[in-house]
């Protein structure tokens, strides 16, 4: 089957290691990723999550070994996205903030006001448009962040715990939104420390210890009986780094 032209996926990764300061961080790690439900990379802190995430991303580089998207090396991250845990508003509207990430994206100036409401009815800030972004409250931002990563129209969207520190009906909202975007053939990598979260939206569990992939597989099958020693030790709460 022929891949798109300029397709990100799927993304590999062949042996990456990443190490800072003498310290290993990723440890070897082979991977193919392409389309499909969301996969979800669970483990303890420390395990390797965000950095496994950022290279996927490709703002890192690895150490040693080869990362690339749809076959290419050193791709633009054209339609990559990424929102972290804590993710910086600017210091202006909530619209106006869509209007800077679509600009960023190359969209024209006179299709940006449509897209903007599209944006923010999707994420249920419209009626929120005018208000500053700063005094949102941390769901409402962590819904325009989603907002803004899905300006760049992404065919991958990476998600660094989304729901940390968020109350129920904030992480609800989230994992709504996550399910709409999956649904619409967005390809969503992302980290959680919530086994909950992680039960209810992946189509796949990627287990880090110790800045290597101990476990991969269907999501149902690693929750009904992990393969692995350090899966059952995760679920038991007993794995630590």
């Amino acid at each position: 089957m022929m891949r798109a032209p300029g397709s990100d996926l799927p993304i590999e990764l062949a042996d990456a290691r990443y190490h800072v300061r003498g310290s290993v961080i990723l440890d070897g790690i082979s991977l193919v990723l392409g389309e499909g439900p969301p996969t979800v990379l669970i483990g303890p802190n420390g395990s390797g999550k965000t950095t496994l995430l950022r290279m996927l991303m490709g703002l890192i580089a690895p150490t040693d070994g080869a990362v690339t998207w749809g076959g290419r090396r050193n791709a633009p991250p054209v339609r990559r996205a990424i929102v972290f845990q804590r993710p910086v508003m600017l210091r202006r509207s909530v619209s106006a903030n869509l209007v800077y990430a679509l600009s960023s994206a190359g969209v024209a100036r006179a299709a940006r006001p449509r897209r903007v409401a599209e944006l923010l009815e999707l994420v249920g800030l419209l009626a929120l448009a005018a208000r500053p972004a700063r005094g949102l409250s941390g769901g409402e931002q962590q819904r325009l962040a989603l907002a803004r990563a899905l300006a760049r129209d992404p065919q991958v969207l990476f998600l660094d715990e989304p729901t940390a520190s968020l109350d129920p009906a904030a992480t609800k909202a989230i994992e709504d939104l996550i399910r709409t975007v999956a649904e619409r053939g967005i390809k969503v990598v992302m980290s959680t420390h919530d086994l909950g979260e992680a039960r209810r939206l992946a189509g796949e569990i990627l287990l880090l210890h110790r800045g290597r992939i101990v476990e991969r597989g269907p999501a149902e099958a690693f929750f009904a009986a992990p393969r692995t020693d350090e899966g059952r030790r995760f679920l038991a709460g007993e794995l630590l780094i």
